[in-house]
């Protein structure tokens, strides 16, 4: 078995050098060419992406694999395509417009290696050009989640799990026993909805023995207005509550449910409830039946966490201007919409009149 594995999901990222850029910074890592393969899915793209991709195979056969998916399936379905043939021991990940340093996974995989870790993350920078200049940097976790892991720093760890494709995982964290190879296509991400990720890493983080985390931006995200976090529609909407739903249903499947109930309910707030309802309110996004949307929005965030509003992570973290016009939806949706949108109506009406000044 090699060393690594890194899953490339793609779709449509030929234009601007994107996906150039991404997989150059791949096939250029400072491990040996032959401890590791770079499993790249092109999910159904329209545009010449698959064609890249084989380029590459053609020019790197040592660790290059393109495979084309046989319907888009979105990035969850890119990536159990992928990991049904990953070889190796450890799995990485990587959206196909983002890049890493050159020696990327020979840091973390070195980093877990001297420790004994399990996995391995670091921190990254956000970046609005194709380059290896340092950006705005994001911590991506901290030194209190890292060590061999107890309750506390699962707890930890679960408020504040920091982006998936910024760490490195020991296969078994992912795919138990699963031997390459013996299936077309595995089930660990959901399929056919935004915010995969999101819905099934608390399973792995609940399944790792020891977390270790490097302090340095090595993987720079790259900001463009295509990326799916910047882009606003009922189908993004929907899979985010999707998504909230699965958080729950993955937690109660894997046993965890009960033992890290506060820090599961907080999660589920957040991205089911919290990001949707502020997401969907803003009136220039036009969000069809935003009304009904939200106020089915709401009424499923009570049903399923009656109490969340006296959760001590949701009194610690969310805004309390937020928090007061929940707490205004949570008693009457009328009233909330209303007062949202006089509000921000009367905001935008005074940073217009500002702006002439």
């Amino acid at each position: 078995m090699i060393k690594l594995s890194i899953v490339v999901p793609v779709y449509n990222m030929a234009s601007d050098g994107k996906l150039e850029y991404c997989l150059d910074s791949l096939v250029n890592q400072t491990m040996a060419p032959d401890s590791y393969e770079i499993i790249a899915v092109d999910d159904c793209s329209t545009d010449n992406s698959l064609e890249i991709l084989r380029t590459y195979q053609d020019k790197y056969p040592d660790r290059f694999i393109a495979i084309a998916s046989d319907r888009n399936r979105h990035q969850g379905g890119a990536k159990n395509i992928g990991l049904a043939i990953a070889k190796g021991e450890w799995l990485g990940f990587i959206d196909a417009d983002d890049w890493v340093v050159p020696d990327y996974y020979e840091r973390l995989i070195g980093k877990a290696e001297q420790t004994g870790a399990d996995m391995v993350g670091c921190d990254y920078n956000l970046t609005h050009e194709h380059s290896f200049k340092v950006g705005e940097i994001v911590h991506n976790n901290n030194f209190e989640q890292t060590g061999v892991m107890d309750k506390e720093r699962y707890k930890k760890l679960l408020i504040e799990t920091g982006s998936l494709v910024v760490k490195v995982y020991k296969r078994e964290l992912i795919l138990g026993d699963y031997q390459p190879g013996t299936r077309d296509k595995l089930d660990v991400f959901p399929e056919d909805i935004f915010y995969e990720d999101n819905a099934v890493s608390n399973t792995w983080m609940t399944r790792s023995k020891h977390f270790e985390y490097i302090q340095e931006p090595l993987y720079f995200y790259y900001q463009h207005d295509s990326s799916t976090v910047h882009s606003i529609s009922k189908k993004n909407l929907e899979d985010r509550m999707a998504a909230g739903r699965m958080i729950v249903s993955e937690a109660k499947d894997n046993g965890y449910y009960e033992d890290y109930l506060p820090e599961i309910e907080f999660q589920y707030t957040v991205l089911f409830y919290v990001n949707t309802l502020f997401s969907a309110m803003p009136k220039k996004y036009k969000v069809k039946g935003c009304y009904n949307f939200c106020k089915a929005l709401g009424k499923e965030m009570k049903e399923t966490f009656p109490d969340f509003q006296n959760n001590r992570y949701y009194l610690e973290k969310i805004h309390p201007e937020e928090r007061k016009l929940i707490g205004f939806q949570m008693k009457s949706h009328l009233f909330f919409y209303i007062y949202y949108r006089l509000l921000w109506f009367y905001r935008d009406l005074r940073s217009s009149l500002s702006g002439r000044k």
